[in-house]
């Protein structure tokens, strides 16, 4: 009984926010006391996307591509967003590991400051160029003229987007994972709410169609970062921002900047080829972007739990390495790594049994599900070795080293996947089946060796 009693009181204090100091603990109860926040953050993250496109999903195959096309263009979004978060885990858990509190915050700021610059382009193209840029995306005629709105609202209203990742990647480095999590419960929560109100209308409410559902993400995703802003002014149990540190200072921005260049372009490489593949898709024919798309969301959510494991690794690499103490770094990885890949053995096996009743959830066409169900039970054969990669490329982001997963990426992304799948999808005429088996072969192919490189060691003497 006691052996329960302290599990449920260290799974509450995860919940909650602990005020551990990561480096000095027990191994096990620092990746529990992290990762067990995360994962609830990114599973919370993944569920709205599945609720949204169930939502979406009732409005016809043209109004789910409509939303895989508009992500097309969000995935650079993310990438900028995504690569300076990085950089702001990584600078943050450094400085949390050398009980630098001031420098953390500071850096926080900065991080704050870029967020508001990266938005700015995004937003002037989707309110001005929406049906320009699903036009070019190969968007058919009802995207065009009807979906376009969607496109204004989600990239018009990125700044949400890029603040929502950005702050929570502060609170993440910081060891304040709790607040994170509870953020974007907070803001998932009021879009899922708001969704089929909006889309379908209720009562006074209009049914905006596909506009509603931009409209919620926007709501929730702004009430979402409105609460960060005042949690991280408030002060959490490890970073608080004060007066005096909201100043932009060049040379800490600067250094923010370097070590992001890493990981945007780590991430611009990543989304920039899933642009591509979604254009491959999108000449095949509006059933095939629409399979994937939800194919996609599908696999995202019951892979968060595995990113939630990944994204601990990379906090606790940058604190250890910050105190001094590589080993202890090294140790978290290899034991995050075996718990990803038991956790993503068994997705495996409910992605390849059970693939065609997943699809089903979200939509009733039997071309849609036929193609989406393939693509599951494609990727299910690489997940033994994908929950290696996750953990073994946040490592190296952990530690600062954004550049080495940045040229990993080049190679297997633009240089193999992006031609494979033409090759395959084109060429010989496999149309989406092409797609789907160059991807296999490229992200089974990247883990392997990013997991190689991981075990050389290099990383543990990166500098930020």
């Amino acid at each position: 009984m006691e052996t329960k009693k302290t599990l449920w009181q260290e799974l509450l204090s995860a919940i909650r926010g602990s005020e551990e100091d990561y480096t000095k603990i027990g191994l096990r109860k620092a990746i529990f006391l992290l990762a067990v926040p995360m994962i609830l953050e990114l599973v919370m993250e993944s569920a709205f996307a599945v609720v949204d496109i169930y939502f979406v999903g009732k409005l016809g195959s043209s109004a789910v591509a409509t939303v895989g096309l508009t992500e097309t263009y969000l995935y650079l979004l993310y990438a900028l967003a995504m690569g300076l978060s990085t950089a702001v885990t990584a600078i943050v858990a450094r400085r949390v590991g050398e009980k630098n509190a001031d420098d953390a915050a500071i850096s926080a700021f900065q991080s704050i400051a870029l967020g508001l610059l990266i938005s700015v382009p995004f937003m002037l193209a989707g309110i001005f160029y929406a049906k320009d840029l699903l036009g070019l995306m190969g968007a058919d005629a009802w995207s065009i003229e009807h979906g376009y709105k969607y496109t204004q609202w989600m990239l018009g209203g990125n700044l949400t987007i890029v603040l929502l990742f950005v702050i929570n990647a502060v609170f993440r480095g910081a060891g304040d994972a709790a607040i994170a999590m509870w953020v974007l419960w907070v803001a998932n929560i009021i879009n899922m709410l708001l969704d089929p109100i909006l889309i379908f209308g209720w009562g006074f409410i209009p049914a905006f169609g596909i506009e509603g559902a931009a409209i919620a993400t926007n709501i929730g995703r702004g009430v979402g970062v409105l609460l960060q802003l005042y949690l991280l002014f408030k002060g959490g149990k490890h970073i608080q921002i004060t007066i005096s540190q909201m100043k932009v200072q060049l040379a800490v921005m600067w250094e923010l900047v370097k070590t992001s260049l890493g990981g945007v372009a780590q991430m611009m490489i990543a989304m920039t080829s899933w642009i591509f593949l979604m254009r491959i898709l999108a000449g095949i024919g509006s059933n095939a972007v629409a399979g994937a798309t939800i194919a996609i969301r599908v696999m995202m959510f019951t892979m968060m739990p595995a990113w939630g494991l990944s994204n601990a690794a990379a906090t606790l690499v940058g604190q250890n390495l910050g105190a001094g103490s590589p080993q202890r770094a090294e140790s978290t990885v290899w034991k995050i790594g075996f718990y990803n890949m038991l956790f993503l053995s068994l997705v495996s096996v409910v992605f390849f049994f059970f693939n065609r009743q997943l699809m089903g959830l979200f939509t009733e066409s039997i071309p849609v599900i036929d193609i989406g169900s393939e693509w599951i039970k494609i990727l299910s054969y690489s997940f033994l070795v994908y929950g290696w990669w996750m953990v073994s490329v946040q490592a190296f982001n952990g530690a600062g080293d954004t550049r080495t997963p940045t040229y990993i990426n080049l190679v297997f992304f633009w240089l193999i996947q992006i031609p494979l799948s033409y090759y395959l999808a084109i060429q010989l005429g496999w149309q989406h089946r092409g797609v789907f088996w160059g991807v296999f072969f490229s992200e089974t192919s990247v883990g392997l060796f990013t997991l190689w490189l991981f075990s050389r060691g290099k990383w543990k003497q990166f500098k930020v």
